[in-house]
């Protein structure tokens, strides 16, 4: 079942790199008592995740940071490795979090994986976005196709925010 707005983010804990070495990160690390903006996305590196998606985030994190976002974080179905190395590559400043669900465990909590696609060969994430309250989403966008980033981009997100 796909989660909708008004349900609890389900108990999940990320792989995350820190300035140790890989490290964990959990769900309610990343919203209790806090306003959460987690955006999913196929794959990192991939044409529209790296060059459309993630840079809209970037470039509006401080805006979004105004409208009271407390964390926005992006995930992804790929080891930790690859997040870290899609961060660094990024240049995205430490204004956006880098989730590595690696088992495909929280998208599949959430109802929203991908495939197993032939390009990727194996569960990935839907292209989606959602906001979350103290771990309630109160707005969820799912791409229709996954080259697509327009329902689920920084300016749509902005736009929920009002």
């Amino acid at each position: 079942m796909t989660i909708k707005v008004g349900d609890r983010l389900p108990d999940a804990t990320f792989k995350i790199m820190g300035s140790d070495g890989p490290g964990e990160m959990s769900i309610a690390d990343l919203s209790a008592g806090k306003t959460l903006v987690l955006f999913g996305v196929p794959g990192a590196f991939t044409p529209t995740c790296h060059m459309n998606h993630l840079p809209g985030f970037v470039e509006h994190a401080e805006t979004l940071n105004n409208k009271g976002v407390d964390t926005i974080a992006v995930l992804s179905v790929n080891d930790v490795f690859v997040m870290d190395a899609w961060e660094k590559a990024s240049n995205t400043g430490g204004k956006i979090t880098f989730l590595a669900d690696t088992g495909a465990e929280f998208v599949e909590a959430i109802g929203l994986g991908l495939g197993p696609a032939p390009i990727f060969g194996h569960l990935r994430s839907q292209r989606f976005a959602l906001i979350a309250k103290d771990g309630e989403v109160t707005f969820l966008a799912v791409e229709d196709t996954p080259g697509e980033a327009t329902k689920t981009g920084a300016a749509a997100i902005l736009e929920a925010l009002g």
